[in-house]
């Protein structure tokens, strides 16, 4: 039996290469693409109040994000992952940091200006944000197709005439 920390693959390790990519796609999507956009369409919504409840709510998914990210790392470090995998899923990494560390920080200083009534709020931060969880949900598509693929066979379906004989 393999322990936690061993560099063997585990079958704990394969479904983590799974289900974490699909859980990160679902909470962009859940998040950047569905709640984001329709929170300032809400009656009673005023700008700050969007912007205060966006940067809680961002800022909480950051950090499962991160979490997430941590927990994909451990089980890249096992034996048996595919070159491509590795590759897709660092740059995954690489795109949530910039967006974490450079991005957020960024947009949190408009939010601040926005809310201080210095800003107007009219900006193309956004933009850089959008577009790194653009990058993010195609990277993640991708470690899906390449993680499914590899523990997944297709097998040709049998037809009633090639019973056995």
């Amino acid at each position: 039996m393999t322990h936690f920390f061993s560099t063997d693959d585990s079958r704990l390790a394969a479904s983590a290469r799974i289900i974490l990519p699909a859980v990160w796609l679902g909470l962009i999507i859940g998040i950047s693409l569905i709640e984001a956009p329709l929170k300032f369409t809400a009656p009673g919504i005023t700008i700050p109040l969007g912007l205060g409840i966006g940067r809680l709510v961002f800022g909480v998914m950051n950090w499962v994000e991160l979490a997430i990210a941590v927990i994909l790392l451990w089980a890249l470090l096992k034996s048996g992952v595919d070159l491509a995998y590795r590759g897709v899923a660092c740059g995954l990494i690489a795109v949530l940091i910039i967006k974490v560390i450079v991005i957020r920080p960024l947009l949190n200083q408009r939010t601040d200006a926005v809310l201080a009534g210095v800003d107007d709020g009219g900006s193309a931060l956004h933009l850089f944000y959008i577009a790194a969880d653009g990058l993010l949900i195609v990277g993640l598509v991708t470690a899906l197709v390449l993680a499914v693929h590899r523990w997944v066979t297709i097998r040709p379906a049998v037809s009633a005439n090639s019973t056995a004989e």
